[in-house]
């Protein structure tokens, strides 16, 4: 029989009701004949009232002993929806992390799959029994603790399991029926993709867009893992498929530009006057780098005299206070003349895979930016996309007037 896993999100599963109409999408999946792993996330809000409590009891808490209290939010939706389906006459039992076992490292709260043996669940399919599972979970093989896989981390379990069990495909439902060309409460003129590349999603989700976690993406693009983006509050008998996230060579009408992306954490920093010689660079971002603090955007002024330069880049929002920190110390080491910051950006991104074969489309967003009044801070490119750094103020104007650019109001 064929294998399927269905990914149920916080909001799909934000009261008992709301679990009963995911049951009913479940008990559909079986009745068209599939063996049916479900991972679920916990109820919406369950997660940030855990995190709460353990900062309540220690500010500086053991990493730990913070996965097995967040995780205990998952394992109370996975019993109710096995409850649930059992009462319906659907065969079913929950699973957690550690049972199956999903198998991690030790980096607590931001653990890394290492390795799914599938003979559990191949006993509970052959047993006939829907497998449902607690998301965001899972083992250190090395102490046998629970871990945690970091925020949007049941997005991961859902398709590491479906390769692991050889799933047909990977289903994940949450509150909005597939993914779009952009923000449709930015965009009104959004349009719904039918189908999506791995890569254009990759940088998608990277670079602003929450319907998938980054490394989720990661996963289906490695394992070749088939991932539709659906709604769970559609109707359970006549549900739309939403969109397909898949190889490239399945989309046949490639267009430029394919959705537009939009970063609002994000904090520019620029280092100023700094000597321009060999070993600044690296004077720079190492301390960053050693405080696990992510740099994007990276911009480099020359003075006229040649002497000194000015870097500017870009990191999250929420590292700001620390990059300040970090720099201020090694202030002596860098040898600058002033550290500024802003917080009021924004990174708006254009994706696409038919940049490989088109030229200029990144200049045809810049003037048109420019008709606009928009001034652009700072320009990062890649094959497939090409992002700019703006005023935050400027966010709902820089992304209609590039979604309109490429055509994206008439997508299909």
């Amino acid at each position: 029989m064929p294998r399927l896993v269905m990914k149920f999100g916080g909001t799909s599963v934000a009261n008992v009701d709301r679990i009963k109409n995911v049951a009913r999408h479940v008990k559909r999946e079986v009745e068209a004949g599939y063996q049916v792993a479900v991972v679920v996330s916990a109820m919406s809000g369950k997660t940030n009232e855990l995190v709460g409590w353990c900062k309540e009891g220690d500010a500086f808490y053991d990493l730990a002993e913070y996965d097995t209290v967040v995780a205990s939010g998952e394992q109370v939706t996975s019993g109710l929806l096995a409850i649930v389906l059992n009462q319906m006459g659907i065969k079913a039992r929950s699973w957690q992390g550690w049972q199956i076992p999903l198998i991690t490292d030790s980096a607590h709260s931001v653990a890394r799959i290492a390795d799914i043996p599938s003979a559990n669940l191949d006993a509970a399919f052959a047993n006939g029994e829907v497998a449902v599972i607690s998301g965001f979970q899972g083992v250190d093989r090395e102490t046998n603790r629970i871990t945690t896989l970091g925020r949007g981390g049941s997005d991961t379990s859902a398709v590491a399991i479906a390769a692991a069990i050889k799933a047909e495909r990977c289903d994940i439902y949450t509150d909005v029926d597939g993914v779009y060309t952009t923000d449709p409460r930015i965009v009104p003129k959004a349009k719904r993709l039918d189908k999506v590349g791995f890569e254009e999603m990759l940088e998608m989700a990277s670079l602003g867009s929450k319907v998938l976690q980054v490394r989720s993406v990661e996963l289906s693009m490695v394992h070749g893992v088939r991932t539709y983006v659906r709604s769970s509050f559609d109707d359970p008998e006549n549900p739309q498929l939403g969109t397909l996230i898949c190889d490239e060579e399945e989309i046949v009408e490639k267009q430029v530009v394919t959705g537009i992306a939009f970063s609002k954490d994000e904090a520019q920093v620029s280092v100023r006057a700094v000597a321009d010689k060999p070993g600044v660079a690296a004077a720079i971002f190492g301390p960053l780098a050693d405080a696990n603090i992510n740099v994007d955007m990276i911009v480099q002024n020359v003075s006229s005299d040649g002497a000194t330069t000015d870097i500017t880049f870009t990191c999250p929002g929420a590292e700001l206070d620390r990059a300040r920190k970090v720099l201020s110390e090694a202030k002596d080491s860098i040898g600058y003349k002033a550290l500024e910051t802003a917080s009021d950006v924004v990174k708006v991104s254009c994706i696409g895979v038919g940049m490989r074969s088109h030229a200029g489309v990144a200049a045809k967003a810049f003037k048109a930016l420019s008709e606009k009044g928009i001034n652009i801070r700072a320009i990062t490119t890649s094959e497939i996309k090409f992002s700019v750094l703006i005023d935050a103020a400027y966010t709902e104007l820089a992304a209609r007037t590039l979604h309109s650019l490429y055509g994206l109001d008439k997508a299909a």
